[in-house]
């Protein structure tokens, strides 16, 4: 017992001879006497409380910058009572854990109207599946991949992130080779003939039919895959971009836009233009063809966004008192105007686009890939448009957000930050959507609390940057006028602009068509 006792305090006494050595070379490192010596000489005639509160800040700038310690991920509800992954991240402040901020993420999961039972059901196996893994993947690897890692280093944390990510994909790969192989090993039992043709009627003659053939409808495309888990990846992003943020007291919206320009800090931001849902449309809209999804307003650039916002108000209240009335009764769809396969109709895009892209934008909304195959591609040409609608979902990291923006910036397309249709309360995207500088915001319409605590986030933003001096104005918030383009025309001696129809003949003719 004595050995082993005397074994112990040895150890002990050199520990703290090693510990004791460390902090010599550290304070002779940093010039410690020299700067406490300047201090003291500065705080000489102050209170002791005042050289105490100087002290602490002395040793505070001298103390190890902080780490990410722990990250911690929940299950819990989105705006509309769904499951959704939460993240919270903890790091080492002067030796001590401190929760720092946590984030909501919004899903990928669409809504949709109507859905069979077997159908719905299936969803919501896979959503929870989705949100049990983010949060296992969060709470093990993840957590121990960035222990260590200061939240000012971005790219460092979100490469992590996208290596973790790329060997999930990897594993997900094999697997499913596996399950084909097993598959193919199976006896594959024989198919039944095809049955025979049928008889034709007597009198009747051939290659001729009793009834039209109908143009065929293309099938959908497939939905691109989504890898169960893939949220943790943007959560995690998200959340150690904000912490980063916070320690260094700076909003959010400012550090997104260092990531941007991390050259020079900008000196002006500027507040996209909203756009605002004012009328949702759908199965029970007069649209016999169901061709409008929602009707969406935007304020006028020379207003600010709550000036904007207030008339869009009043705009809403006329169109309440206007369509209070029960809906139209329901039309039978005609054979061969199936409204659920309009969607899928892309052969009239090109002329759309070709005729009414100099006039007006055209956006790619739900025909949009995700960032990461944009990123991979380097194409946003395709479908034709004027811009597209970017997301921050599944595995999308900040520096992916810097990419493509920078991307589309190059191209002169317009960027336009949606939400999902699975929102939460987190108003981190409002910060992102000014951070990163583009050209709209979509965040619904004006109701529901997710929607209206990004816009009172937007406005206080908006508040802060008039403060500080800071908010700047877009040229390209100023669209082209009508009227100017009309008299261009006349003193050219074309026609002017303002007596062609919206829609040329050949797009109406094409409509009709399809």
């Amino acid at each position: 017992m004595g050995e082993e006792g005397g074994g112990r305090s040895c150890g002990t006494t050199r520990e703290l001879q090693k510990l004791k050595q460390q902090a010599m070379e550290y304070y002779r490192e940093n010039d410690v006497p020299r700067r406490l010596e300047e201090l003291l000489n500065s705080t000489f005639y102050l209170q002791p409380a005042d050289v105490y509160g100087h002290l602490a800040n002395c040793f505070s700038k001298l103390a190890k910058p902080p780490t990410i310690c722990k990250v911690v991920g929940r299950n819990v509800l989105d705006g509309l009572g769904l499951p959704t992954l939460q993240v919270e991240i903890f790091c080492t402040i002067q030796n001590f854990p401190k929760n720092i901020c946590s984030v909501v993420i919004s899903t990928h999961f669409e809504v949709r109207e109507n859905a069979l039972p077997e159908q719905a059901e299936a969803e919501e196996v896979e959503r929870s599946e989705a949100v049990s893994t983010a949060v296992q993947w969060v709470n093990k690897t993840i957590t121990e991949e960035l222990r260590g890692i200061a939240p000012s280093s971005q790219a460092e944390v979100d490469q992590v992130l996208r290596t973790f990510f790329e060997s999930k994909v990897q594993e997900e790969k094999e697997r499913r080779q596996l399950e084909k192989g097993l598959e193919d090993q199976t006896i594959s039992i024989p198919s039944p003939p095809p049955p025979p043709p049928p008889a034709r009627k007597k009198g009747q003659r051939q290659g001729r039919t009793d009834t039209l053939t109908e143009k065929p409808i293309l099938p959908p495309e497939p939905v691109e895959p989504v890898l169960s888990g893939s949220m943790a990846i943007g959560a995690v992003s998200l959340a150690v971009a904000k912490t980063s943020a916070m320690l260094d007291n700076n909003p959010l919206y400012l550090n997104i836009a260092l990531l941007k320009h991390p050259q020079e800090q900008p000196t002006k931001l500027t507040i996209p233009l909203l756009m605002v849902s004012l009328v949702s449309c759908g199965k029970s809209s007069p649209g016999k063809l169901n061709l409008m999804k929602e009707v969406i307003c935007i304020p006028h650039p020379g207003l600010t966004a709550k000036q904007g916002v207030e008339m869009l108000l009043e705009i809403q209240k006329h169109i309440n008192k206007t369509i209070e009335m029960p809906p139209p009764p329901k039309t039978e769809t005609k054979k061969g105007h199936n409204g659920n396969k309009r969607s899928q109709d892309s052969e009239q895009w090109d002329s759309i686009y070709n005729a009414l892209g100099s006039r007006c934008y055209i956006i790619a909304g739900t025909t949009s890939k995700s960032i990461s195959k944009l990123l991979e591609n380097g194409n946003i040409s395709i479908p034709k448009s004027s811009g597209l609608i970017i997301k921050h979902t599944n595995q999308t990291t900040m520096s992916d957000l810097v990419q493509i923006t920078n991307l589309l910036d190059s191209k002169k397309h317009i960027a336009v930050f949606g939400s999902t249709e699975g929102e939460s309360s987190d108003d981190s995207l409002v910060d992102l959507a000014i951070g990163l500088g583009v050209r709209f915001i979509k965040l619904g319409g004006l109701s529901r609390g997710e929607r209206v605590t990004k816009y009172n986030r937007l406005f206080t933003i908006e508040e802060e940057l008039v403060q500080k001096g800071a908010l700047g104005f877009n040229e390209e918030h100023t669209f082209f006028s009508l009227h100017e383009e009309a008299e261009k025309a006349t003193v050219a001696g074309g026609p002017p602009e303002l007596l062609e129809p919206i829609f040329p003949t050949e797009v109406m003719e094409g409509l009709a068509k399809a």
